[in-house]
């Protein structure tokens, strides 16, 4: 990303850090980040636009420190419960942040498809990485298997954030819950 679609990046993410969704108001984020309101819609065509470049940016840093530092465990189990924590943990230690960005990501715009899948992709190849074990660079392509568990163990964690940033359960119920729907696939 080039210095000035960063600058705004990190813009929203200011902006959504003290306020959530409701604060990142492209008018606000283009004066935050310095640039003329035209050159934000430039590069970015909404909100939602804007928070997905954000968590973009979120999903590339954990994608990084788990090539540095893959998860710990002696089990496939212990692996998914481990990544789940520290992945979980990293999104909700800023809430207003992470439900900004839960709900740019559940935001339903067919112009943003790409970049939602795009997201999911990645989640599910970390996924796939705390499975095997692996950091990432001896991974090599996933079987169908993997694959499929990897999709449904990232549906229930997104699902599952969506409930706490709803209110419904605390941060661990989301790594519980997603611990529970991988024991019972990994017993099948």
């Amino acid at each position: 990303m080039e210095d000035r679609s960063r600058r705004i990046v990190e813009s929203a993410v200011a902006l959504a850090e003290e306020g959530g969704f409701e604060a990142v108001r492209l008018r606000d984020v283009a004066s935050h980040a310095g640039v003329a309101l035209g050159t934000l819609y430039r590069r970015f065509h909404s909100k939602e636009d804007l928070l997905l470049a954000a968590l973009e940016m979120q999903i590339g840093k954990h994608e990084q420190l788990v090539e540095r530092r893959p998860p710990r465990g002696a089990t496939p189990l212990e692996r998914l419960t481990s990544f789940f924590q520290v992945i979980t943990r990293a999104l909700c230690r800023r809430p207003h942040l992470a439900r900004a960005l839960i709900r740019a990501v559940a935001t339903g715009e067919p112009e943003l498809t790409q970049k939602v899948a795009a997201f999911h992709t990645r989640v599910e190849d970390l996924i796939t990485r705390a499975l095997r074990g692996t950091d990432g660079k001896t991974c090599g392509a996933a079987t169908e298997d993997e694959r499929a568990l990897a999709y449904t163990l990232q549906l229930v964690w997104f699902a599952s954030l969506v409930g706490w940033a709803g209110g419904l359960h605390g941060q661990a119920a989301v790594v519980a819950q997603t611990r529970r729907a991988a024991e019972l696939m990994l017993k099948s």
